[in-house]
C-alpha cells in the first residue's frame, strides 16, 4: 500500500493558527475570529452584497492554496491582480479565465465574481502561454453580508511556506539551482554557504525559495506577497 502523502498545512489570517489543508474550510466556516470581523463590518459603512469563498489552488502541485473571500461586484480582473501579486507576477505576460482549462472559451475579466462564481463552480486561471503557471478557483460558501475589509478580496487563509533542506548539510535551504532543475530534472537547494560553493551557474544566479507555485519558473523570484 502506498503512504498517503502529508497534507500541507496553513495558517487563518483571522486567528493565527495553523490547520491541515483539508480542515481550514471547517475551521473558516466556525472561526470565532473571523465572526467577530463579520460583526464589526455590520457597523461599518459599507454596503452589504454577495461574498464568495473562494479556494485558489495550483492545479499541478496541492502544496500551495489560498482562501479568499471576495466581493461579488468585483471583477475578475480584480481576481487576476490579486493573484499575479500574491502568486505568479514576473514578466507581465497574459493570462485567462476559463470553465475547463485551455480548450474552454474565454470568459471575460469584465464580468462579475457573481455573475461567475455559483455553488460548486470550478474556473481555471492560466498565467503566461508559454510556460504557463495554472490555478484552480472552486467556490466553497457563498453568503450575504457585509464585506470584512474595503478591498474587493480579503485574504483568509494560506498554505505555510514550503519547507526545504540543505542536500550538502541538511540545514534550512534558501536557494534552488535553476540548472540542476532544467538539465537534470533535479530539485536541489541549499543553504547560504552551500550555495555558494555550488557550480551551476549557466542560467543564472541561484533562485530564492518563495511561497509560490510559479517558483522556478521563467525567471519568477517572488515577491510572493499579497497586495493588501
Amino acid at each position: 500500500m502506498t503512504a498517503r502523502k502529508k497534507q500541507t498545512r496553513g495558517t487563518c489570517y483571522y486567528c493565527d493558527n495553523t490547520y491541515a489543508k483539508g480542515g481550514m474550510i471547517r475551521h473558516l466556516r466556525a472561526c470565532s475570529e473571523r465572526e467577530a470581523a463579520q460583526v464589526a463590518a455590520e457597523a461599518s459603512d459599507r454596503t452589504p452584497e454577495t461574498l464568495v469563498h473562494l479556494r485558489a489552488e495550483d492545479a499541478w502541485g496541492a502544496d500551495f492554496w489560498i482562501d479568499l473571500e471576495v466581493r461579488g461586484s468585483t471583477t475578475l480582473k480584480h481576481v487576476d491582480h490579486y493573484l499575479r501579486r500574491i502568486w505568479l507576477e514576473c514578466c507581465g505576460h497574459l493570462s485567462r479565465f476559463s470553465l475547463d482549462g485551455w480548450g474552454a472559451d474565454e470568459i471575460p475579466k469584465s464580468r462579475r465574481v457573481d455573475q461567475v462564481f455559483g455553488p460548486d463552480t470550478e474556473v481555471t486561471h492560466i498565467y503566461d502561454f508559454g510556460t504557463s503557471s495554472e490555478t484552480v478557483l472552486r467556490t466553497f460558501d457563498v453568503r450575504e453580508g457585509v464585506p470584512t475589509t474595503e478591498h474587493p478580496i480579503a485574504l483568509m487563509a494560506r498554505n505555510e511556506p514550503p519547507e526545504a533542506e540543505c542536500i550538502e548539510c541538511g540545514e534550512e535551504a534558501s536557494w534552488f539551482c535553476t540548472e540542476c532543475l532544467y538539465e537534470e530534472n533535479a530539485w536541489n537547494t541549499f543553504c547560504d554557504e552551500h550555495m555558494e560553493a555550488h557550480p551551476h551557474d549557466a542560467y543564472g544566479p541561484p533562485m530564492p525559495i518563495v511561497n509560490s507555485p510559479r517558483m522556478g519558473m521563467c525567471g519568477y523570484d517572488g515577491p510572493a506577497e499579497p497586495p493588501y
